[in-house]
């Protein structure tokens, strides 16, 4: 919690997972209270806000591919340059990855902000959503350079191993934006109440704050990496290696998150409390998967690291270590979700049909729920071993080849409905999880070079 500057790459494998992870875990946590601290004051405006909250969170899942694939190269590049013992070499790739980051998220912010209309109507939005929620999107994709950074500096200081940083900075923002949420939303004295709009602005001003923190962080010190003047320079040898590791991840992250979009669509299909409950249940279902995360991040720091001190064997041990810690938790979880699934979505709605559709969501993805914690902890390690063509693969085959013809099969012509979508996600995560756990025990990855 405090910060830790001792050498991750070696020693004890509990010691430096624990280390990583605890931080890791808790600013996963704080990344997704932003979507659940939103959807829980937006879901007292109707379905229809909600559903604009779904459809906008869809579209920024797809331009979040850039910072998730960047990131992925990041870390994997600087904590194999820790590992080997090279800061200066760590705090140049750090300089050349938010240079890049920066000038891909201008353009798509913009064209994200000029055309949020014409978006949502792609997407299925009802008249009514579009008229009420193109403000609230409009706000959110235009601050996509925020999240840009926020994403980078985060992989940059995880690949580093300074995880304590990463984690206060989320504090931080969403502190921020659970006092502002509300005030905007709903008004109180001289301020007015802007509605879902009002979530945006709040969400963009906690994640600001956020970045202002890790900037400042970064430039100070952490203990683990320092930026300095002498590293604002282009290094081609370095943008060569972060763009190859990169390019392959950013195609693993565009091939899953726009099956999620086209999922997405198939649900709209059925209308917006479909839509609304939906929404619902992935938020809850993201939030609660956040601490797998956390262990899968720590998982690739770790990988990663133990590679540039050229031990293998400790790398293949954190990877299987923080895949079944992760298989026990979502386990539990999966149980929890199967018998108090209504009285949570309660929590979040009153309305009958969206809690019906949301509470049905939960139970189906439960069935195979365990099974995800190989999709969560074992990309993260052949990214964070440099091998992001084999994740890529998989995801391309299970996401695009099983997960959304079985979503419409099931929906449409077997005539399941939205439940039809459900059960297809659950498939999708079960079967990836196995093809995951078989591909990481070949150990192809250990050959890699970064």
């Amino acid at each position: 919690m405090k910060g830790s500057t001792e050498d991750l790459a070696t020693g004890p494998v509990d010691r430096a997972f624990l280390l990583l992870s605890v931080p890791m875990v808790l600013e996963m946590v704080m990344e997704s209270i932003f979507a659940l601290v939103d959807v829980l004051f937006v879901s007292r405006l109707g379905a229809d806000a909600i559903a604009t909250v779904g459809l906008t969170e869809s579209v920024l899942t797809l331009f979040q591919t850039v910072p998730l694939g960047l990131s992925i190269g990041a870390t994997a590049l600087i904590a194999r340059r820790i590992g080997q013992k090279d800061p200066e070499r760590a705090a140049s790739a750090a300089v050349q990855t938010l240079g890049l980051g920066l000038a891909l998220s201008v353009p798509l912010a913009l064209a994200g902000a000029l055309f949020a209309r014409p978006l949502l109507g792609v997407l299925g939005a009802a008249p009514g959503v579009v008229e009420h929620g193109v403000g609230y999107t409009r706000l959110m994709l235009g601050g996509f350079p925020v999240i840009m950074l926020l994403f980078l500096i985060s992989a940059i200081l995880r690949g580093a191993g300074d995880a304590a940083t990463s984690m206060r900075a989320l504090w931080l923002a969403n502190s921020v934006n659970i006092v502002l949420a509300p005030l905007f939303i709903f008004g109180l004295g001289p301020v007015p109440a802007m509605g879902v709009t009002g979530a945006a602005l709040a969400t963009t001003l906690g994640r600001s704050t956020g970045v202002v923190y890790q900037v400042y962080r970064l430039l100070k010190g952490s203990g683990r990496l320092e930026l300095r003047r002498r590293h604002l320079r282009v290094e081609p040898d370095t943008l060569r290696s972060l763009m190859k590791l990169s390019g392959g991840a950013t195609l693993q992250s565009l091939l899953g998150m726009s099956s999620w979009l086209v999922l997405m669509r198939i649900v709209a299909t059925f209308g917006s409390t479909a839509l609304a409950g939906y929404t619902l249940a992935m938020r809850i279902l993201l939030f609660v998967q956040q601490p797998s995360w956390g262990l899968s991040h720590a998982a690739g720091t770790l990988v990663g690291q133990s590679l540039g001190a050229g031990d293998t064997d400790r790398a293949e041990r954190a990877a299987w270590r923080a895949s079944f810690y992760t298989l026990a938790f979502l386990g539990v979880v999966a149980v929890g979700f199967l018998f108090f699934a209504e009285p949570l979505i309660h929590r979040f709605t009153t309305e009958p049909e969206v809690a019906q559709h949301a509470a049905n969501c939960l139970r189906i993805v439960s069935c195979s729920l365990a099974l995800y914690a190989f999709v969560t902890v074992l990309p993260h390690a052949f990214n964070g071993a440099g091998d992001t063509t084999t994740p890529t693969v998989v995801n391309a085959l299970f996401s695009w080849g099983l997960q959304l013809p079985l979503a419409w099969v099931l929906s449409h012509p077997l005539g399941l409905g939205p439940a039809g979508a459900f059960i297809a996600i659950a498939v999708t995560y079960g079967a990836l999880g196995l093809a995951s756990a078989a591909l990481f025990r070949r150990g192809g990855w250990k050959l890699r070079h970064v």
